[in-house]
């Protein structure tokens, strides 16, 4: 019996280091947030102020209320046609086109060509409608097949919000969608290389063509690239050209009033802004106000780099008992000036991580705040493989089999019963066995 036990707590002991291959999980620090926007008295229906870079919103005024975009609808034919289309195309001009137009327009004729890069030059600077109907025929052959198009793109975009009708914003009740809407359609377009060297220049120049024998002189409404023309910005007197403004786009009609989807890079940093519905007055005004609070209230601070080592996360049947986690990506976010000793942190790593462990996997998340408003977060990835251990495989498998243990235990247990009783008996017998005295 002695001997039995003995086995057993020997079996015990094998499977102890296993089932102590546990350490406690990273313990989450704090967290960060800017503080409150300020009232910026901006007049807009519908505004916003984001960073490209890291999409974090600045500032918003009913940017997820439903408005009219007029010609800021170009910016998505344009990165379409770009995205679909080569520039060296040629596009012809055909009687849908011309008898469709309305509205502002470079008077394209019935069988005037041009490349694409002249017409995408003409849609997003002169923000010509026919412009905007010869690349929607040019690129699917059907301007509405190329509408769905634009709202398969503002859906992949995030732009939920928005639904377009025509590709170049002439009004329509079922054709609107929000400023954030917009400032995500913006933001994907400014990161092609060739849309950005369109919309940044605001003239251009159209050679004569097989229809025209002068040449088309273009200029872009958007008066932050170029205007000396004075506006009044919280009692300033300023030009309304924007230092390092580089684009976007401009819109107006009778019933949306003016519109500006625009952009301006600061050292590394890039602000869009969206004002919809608005007077012309106020037009400017509210996007320098945008900028201006964007770009002198608030800092880029840098949080974390790629591969920066975060802490260790626990993991369960693995050759080693944890791993050491890194950011995936580097980490940045803009903050109110003078708040960079207030950005805290804190780390959520994933539940019930088991080997095996390939390097790269999520194992994590870290939420960047400001008196506990989060500005924003990243994800926390494996910096090794973790393999399976394999003596885990093999305690599991008897775990799994527990009733064939007890069976074996009560087995043994029945058996030494069995052997102790018959070892009685024969003590019995030999103690009742009739003594015979020697003669």
């Amino acid at each position: 019996m002695k001997k039995i036990f003995l086995i057993f707590i020997c079996f015990a002991l094998v499977l102890n280091p296993v089932l102590s291959l546990a350490e406690e999980p990273v313990t989450p620090t704090e967290e960060v947030t800017p503080g409150s926007d300020n009232p910026l008295g901006i007049v807009a229906e519908g505004a916003i102020l984001m960073d490209l870079s890291t999409s974090q919103i600045l500032f918003e005024k009913n940017s997820d209320k439903k408005l009219y975009p007029a010609s800021t609808t170009k910016i998505m034919t344009g990165i379409l046609a770009i995205e679909l289309g080569k520039l060296n195309d040629i596009v012809t001009v055909d009687q849908e086109v011309t008898s469709l137009t309305s509205g502002s327009h470079i008077a394209l004729d019935v069988g005037e060509k041009m490349t694409l890069d002249q017409m995408l030059h003409a849609l997003l600077i002169e923000s010509a409608n026919d412009s905007a109907l010869a690349i929607a025929k040019h690129i699917s052959g059907n301007i509405d097949v190329f509408v769905d198009l634009m709202n398969k793109k503002a859906q992949e975009l995030g732009a939920k919000n928005t639904n377009f009708v025509n590709p170049n914003g002439l009004h329509d009740d079922n054709h609107y969608t929000t400023a954030k809407d917009l400032a995500l359609i913006a933001q994907y377009a400014m990161k092609n290389e060739v849309f950005r060297n369109i919309v940044k220049d605001y003239t251009y120049e159209i050679p004569p063509t097989n229809k025209k024998t002068e040449g088309r002189h273009l200029k872009s409404a958007n008066k932050l690239l170029y205007s000396n023309q004075k506006i009044d910005v919280n009692g300033n007197s300023v030009p309304i050209k924007y230092e390092g403004a580089i684009g976007i786009k401009t819109g107006f009609t009778k019933v949306s009033q003016s519109c500006l989807v625009s952009a301006v890079k600061k050292g590394d940093r890039t602000l869009v802004a969206v004002v919809l519905k608005v007077d012309g007055g106020n037009l400017y005004t509210d996007t320098h106000k945008l900028f201006d609070y964007g770009f002198t209230q608030f800092t880029n601070e840098n949080l974390g780099f790629k591969n920066q080592y975060v802490g260790d996360f626990t993991i369960k049947d693995g050759v080693s008992p944890f791993v050491a986690g890194i950011l995936k990506n580097n980490v940045a976010s803009n903050i109110i000036s003078g708040s960079e000793k207030d950005i805290k942190s804190t780390i959520t790593p994933i539940n019930d991580l088991k080997a095996p462990i390939a390097k790269g996997t999520k194992v994590g998340s870290i939420d960047y705040s400001i008196n506990g408003k989060s500005i924003t977060k990243a994800d926390i990835i494996a910096s090794t493989d973790i393999d399976k251990d394999p003596n885990t495989i093999w305690y599991k498998k008897i775990l799994n089999k527990w009733y064939i243990l007890v069976f074996i235990l009560l087995f043994l247990f029945r058996l030494n019963y069995v052997r102790k009783k018959n070892k009685k008996k024969k003590r019995r017998k030999k103690n009742n066995a009739p003594s015979r005295n020697k003669m």
